[in-house]
């Protein structure tokens, strides 16, 4: 009877502390800690669109004049990462409101239309782009003004990180050369352009 109530007692309390270890481990499972079962996170993907702002510097020649001074303005494009690949390519779009101007110029306003295509290593991506580039020309003598628009092409390279699922940040430098324009002013005729660079910086929100 002794050893009936000791293997009794043995068996009730192996099941007490199952019963307390299985709560405990499912816990340790829900939090994630160890092994356990925890759902496994997709791969970052940077497919899908996205709406972004930039603000930065332009600085180049026209004519006899150096040109400098601010852009800033709005993006918005594609990216589709091809499955199973780090290689992303794209299309964007961008539009800045620009200060760039020295002397009798100024450039009042530049945009582009780019492909671009690079590579993604998981929350980083660095890309080239390649594209159409447009703006607006002003030429000012005497308080007199003529606006041109100019059109052309430009090249650069950037680099974007994921801080999130769906805001990232980034970096780039555009080389943009836009042609040139002949402007009429009280001097007589003068034939300006715009080539330069625009280093800017900027955010997306992603889709």
């Amino acid at each position: 009877m002794k050893i009936r109530a000791i293997a009794g007692s043995a068996v009730a309390g192996l099941a007490m502390l199952g019963a307390l270890a299985v709560p405990a481990g499912a816990a340790d499972m829900n939090s994630g800690y160890g092994y356990g079962y925890a759902a496994a996170q997709p791969p970052m993907s940077w497919t899908g669109f996205y709406i972004g702002a930039n603000a930065g510097w332009g600085w180049g020649s026209s004519g006899s004049y150096s040109p400098s001074g601010f852009v800033g303005g709005l993006q918005a494009g594609y990216n589709w990462q091809f499955a199973g690949s780090p290689f992303v390519v794209g299309i964007e779009t961008d539009f800045d409101w620009a200060g760039v101007s020295a002397g009798a110029y100024s450039t009042t306003y530049l945009g582009t239309v780019r492909a671009r295509a690079g590579f993604a290593f998981e929350r980083i991506m660095a890309y080239g782009t390649l594209g159409f580039a447009y703006g607006q020309g002003q030429y000012e003598v005497w308080g007199l003004s003529n606006s041109q628009t100019q059109t052309g092409w430009t090249i650069g390279a950037g680099a974007e990180y994921a801080l999130d699922r769906n805001w990232s940040a980034r970096a780039e430098y555009l080389y943009v050369d836009m042609g040139s324009s002949t402007y009429s002013s009280l001097l007589g005729p003068a034939t300006l352009g715009f080539d330069g660079s625009i280093l800017r910086a900027g955010m997306n929100y992603r889709f």
